[in-house]
């Protein structure tokens, strides 16, 4: 009875196995299959065809990432050099700058070692340390002082002009009155002394910054652009120092003195180097004072 029911249940599996084994044989059979030309198979066509938007998908993905990364570093990199460049530029700037000074230096004190030679004084070139805290500095303070021989009222001079005279005098310093303050004075001509009868004398004016020359007759010709000199009579600055160029002239008359107007030489609102002239005036023999009919002493 059991081997009867056993060939029965073959019998009824048996097409069951049949279409399974077709549906395998199928299915070999597509999975060897190649295209027309035979140089691929159709299933790993069909399974290219349909990975190929994935996994380009996938490509494009993993290259934007490796991108935005490999983005990213390069920024890092590029602001790495560019704080380099700015470092360089400042650096090579400062460079620029300390040689323009350093130049500027050395062409003042050319100016001042010129200006010995031509005066024939003794200097001491001293360096600006200090400036007064009002708003026309009419004073400086030098580094140089009675120990370098300096003494009050020795006349201050820059290379381009005079700058002022020493009012004060420390061992190692020395305060110099400028030539703008409106208690500087000192005697000047227009033109070369000998060859001009444009004598004065000239003050400052610190509420304009120019220094302003009186006494010059009307009668004398006196125009915008003439130079201006010392003449030695005030007993402070030596004749002949560039005292500054006439800007205004308002002229006089024969009863009137000329209202003249000067632009200093030195410039005084820069000053680093100035020269100290280790200059004395020559004494003035005092004149003989006797009374009319007055009999001299007997020897």
């Amino acid at each position: 009875m059991a081997t009867v029911r056993t060939q029965r249940e073959i019998r009824q599996r048996a097409p069951l196995w049949l279409i399974g084994l077709l549906l395998a044989n199928l299915i070999i059979m597509a999975v060897d299959a190649r295209d027309s030309d035979g140089k691929q198979k159709v299933v790993r066509v069909w399974t290219q065809t349909f990975a190929s938007p994935i996994q380009s998908a996938s490509s494009k993905a993993s290259g934007a990432t490796s991108g935005f990364f490999r983005q990213i570093f390069n920024f890092h990199s590029i602001a790495r050099e560019n704080d380099d460049l700015k470092q360089r530029l400042a650096t090579a700037e400062q460079e620029l700058h300390n040689a323009r000074q350093q130049a500027a230096e050395n062409e003042r004190l050319k100016g001042l070692l010129n200006l010995k030679e031509q005066t024939q004084y003794q200097t001491v070139i001293s360096r600006v340390i200090a400036r007064d805290p009002s708003v026309w500095f009419n004073t400086i303070t030098i580094n140089c002082g009675s120990s370098s021989g300096v003494a009050v009222n020795m006349p201050v001079v820059s290379g381009t002009g005079v700058v002022g005279r020493v009012i004060t005098v420390s061992p190692w310093s020395s305060q110099v009155m400028l030539l703008t303050d409106e208690k500087a004075g000192a005697g000047a001509v227009v033109g070369q002394l000998g060859q001009s009868g444009a004598l004065g004398s000239v003050r400052g004016r610190p509420d304009i910054g120019l220094i302003e020359m009186r006494y010059v007759s009307g009668l004398e010709k006196v125009n915008v652009g003439d130079f201006v000199m010392t003449t030695g009579q005030d007993g402070i600055y030596p004749p002949g120092l560039n005292v500054g160029e006439v800007v205004d002239v308002k002229n006089g008359t024969a009863t009137q003195a000329h209202q003249i107007l000067i632009r200093p030489g030195a410039r005084l609102e820069q000053l680093e180097e100035v020269a100290v002239l280790l200059y004395r005036p020559p004494q003035r023999s005092a004149p003989e004072q006797t009374l009319p009919n007055a009999d001299k002493p007997t020897k």
